[in-house]
């Protein structure tokens, strides 16, 4: 598929809702290894007892910017052998506008993603800029864990 024919595709689903994810099970253990790979082992992330007695959460939560870092995860973005059109042979994560954290997020919760297409723009080198607004969902819990406004962009080999 060309760029020209993803760039028309992407145009029509501008404020259409393009991917929900599974849910996906988020463990203490997972929030302590980013502790270690990020050195913030704060207490309110990887004490659990102290969490549990002291936190106004009454849990140990996730780091935001560890939520945050799920988002290629859980929007498909990291799967090599699935490009998200044929021909794409590269995808980058370009920055991001707007993130918030409404909610925290209590380690042993499951989250997904909802993505929403908010623009597309052609880039140079046979590329196309995205802008999403992705919203990371906590099960059982109305605000969102997560919202944040992703700039990625996808090369073409044409």
């Amino acid at each position: 598929m060309s760029r020209q024919t993803a760039h028309t595709d992407l145009q029509s689903k501008i404020g259409l809702e393009s991917h929900v994810s599974d849910w996906f099970p988020l463990t203490q253990e997972m929030i302590n290894s980013f502790a270690d790979a990020t050195l913030d082992h704060q207490w309110i992330h990887v004490d659990v007892e102290r969490a549990g007695r002291e936190s106004p959460f009454g849990a140990p939560v996730a780091h935001g910017y560890f939520t945050l870092s799920l988002i290629p995860h859980l929007t498909g973005q990291v799967e090599p052998d699935r490009p998200p059109y044929p021909g794409v042979t590269l995808s980058v994560n370009y920055g991001l506008n707007r993130v918030r954290f409404p909610h925290p997020l209590a380690a042993d919760s499951r989250i997904r993603a909802r993505t929403e297409l908010q623009s597309v723009a052609e880039v140079k080198g046979n590329g196309l800029q995205l802008v999403n607004k992705v919203t990371i969902e906590i099960e059982g819990v109305d605000k969102p864990a997560c919202v944040a406004e992703t700039v990625s962009r996808l090369y073409f080999t044409e």
